[in-house]
């Protein structure tokens, strides 16, 4: 973190590394969300450097916080959601404690992780997505959804 440089993936890379998914990246300090970001499809070379890249945008780039300093790193939790490719899907389909969701009207596209504490409901999830999209609740989307392996 303090030198400036960009950790390296592993060479070789182990297998498990090796396939591309997509990634999200939370960190918590004592609890509280202190960042997250992610992508939903592959975007890098392989999940060794997907995970690398959402780290480092999770820890600089979250908007909604100012970027990690050397000083919290002993107080923070880090957990990689590792995604499956979504599936369109109904919304009698969804379960906010099994998938995630993707809401998309037109353009716009939000994502809501699965099992998060606080979202109880179907209608919680959506809602939540749509609003981080900036779609407006009365607004249709055409619904995707997903699974994650959670490692903390």
């Amino acid at each position: 973190m303090t030198s400036g440089r960009t950790l390296d993936a592993p060479d070789p890379l182990p297998e498990i590394m090796k396939p591309r998914a997509g990634v999200f990246v939370s960190i918590k300090k004592h609890g509280q969300l202190r960042g997250c970001m992610g992508t939903f499809l592959p975007s890098q070379a392989s999940l060794a450097h997907e995970i690398i890249a959402n780290a480092i945008q999770s820890a600089s780039q979250d908007p909604r916080f100012p970027p990690i300093d050397a000083s919290e790193l002993a107080d923070l939790a880090i957990s990689v959601d590792i995604l499956t490719l979504p599936e369109p899907c109904e919304e009698s389909q969804l379960d906010p404690s099994v998938y995630g969701v993707v809401v998309q009207h037109g353009w716009r596209r939000g994502l809501l992780l699965p099992d998060l504490e606080g979202v109880e409901t179907v209608a919680e999830q959506i809602d939540i997505a749509k609003r981080k999209a900036g779609i407006r609740a009365d607004q249709q989307v055409s619904l995707s959804r997903f699974m994650v392996k959670r490692h903390e």
